[in-house]
């Protein structure tokens, strides 16, 4: 399977061809870069330290996408939804665990799932996806009214977006095992004189700093006890191993939009 790998020159893509360029059942076919970046015209392995591959990055997508039978893309949600597009014309599959999206986001990449396969997670950890499963259950379980709930995150200081897609993802988890509507749930902030904690709310707590990777948990708390469901993220290769387990996945797949948890097996929406 020849698959495209977007922001080749970053943290994520650079983890993206080494997974690729060990891996039996894909080939790197091309590596994007933004405008501009040093890092066009370079050779994808050679910046991602894992050897000559003989692909130089570039910044052309419609070079890029030509002949390809997939797109990885880890970037920015205007990047994602101009890539989307390109991959519906293309009809390939789109991976994509872009976090950050907002709703004018969605409705494209939603619109371009009419003719491509895209899988969109807010983390494509395999580990972490089924974590957000355990969540579900666990908020189902135990009534609202005698537990609290808390997700806490922390990820590296560059890191441009909070909470994190995937603190959103756990809090959608909780949201649906409570059967409510994570938006009119959630607490983000807390500052000054907040009075009492809202029964049934979800909490956030954000942490940046330092080089983490990724850290979750999701915290219930009860009277006199505490369940703690969590997940540490060691290495981004996780990462790029579930986005090109998903991409092998989807290849076959009818066109459409579905997520990690369809990947697993564990979805009961598809």
């Amino acid at each position: 399977m020849k698959l495209v790998v977007v922001g080749a020159a970053g943290r994520m893509g650079k983890a993206l061809i080494q997974v690729i360029a060990d891996a039996d059942t894909v080939v790197l076919h091309a590596a994007l870069g933004r405008p501009g970046s040093v890092a066009i015209g370079s050779d994808a392995g050679e910046i991602a330290g894992c050897g000559h591959l003989g692909i130089p990055v570039t910044d052309d997508p419609l070079a890029a996408f030509l002949h390809a039978d997939g797109v990885i893309d880890f970037s920015a949600p205007e990047t994602t939804t101009e890539f989307a597009a390109l991959a519906a014309q293309a009809r390939i599959v789109h991976i994509i665990g872009t976090t950050g999206c907002g709703p004018e986001h969605e409705a494209k990449i939603d619109a371009a799932a009419r003719h491509a396969r895209v899988v969109k997670s807010g983390n494509m950890s395999l580990g972490l996806n089924l974590l957000s499963v355990l969540v579900q259950q666990a908020a189902k379980a135990l009534e609202a009214s005698d537990w609290d709930i808390e997700v806490l995150e922390m990820h590296h200081k560059h890191k441009v977006d909070a909470p994190s897609g995937t603190a959103l993802l756990l809090g959608e988890a909780a949201a649906a095992g409570r059967g409510v509507d994570l938006a009119d749930a959630s607490v983000r902030v807390r500052d000054g004189h907040t009075g009492a904690r809202e029964e049934g709310s979800i909490g956030f707590a954000t942490l940046r700093g330092g080089s983490v990777v990724g850290e979750h948990s999701v915290i219930l708390a009860g009277e006199g006890e505490l369940v703690t469901l969590s997940h540490s993220a060691l290495d981004r290769s996780i990462f790029a191993r579930g986005a090109v387990k998903a991409a092998t996945w989807a290849r076959d797949k009818k066109p459409g939009r579905y997520t990690m948890l369809d990947v697993l097996g564990l979805s009961s929406t598809h």
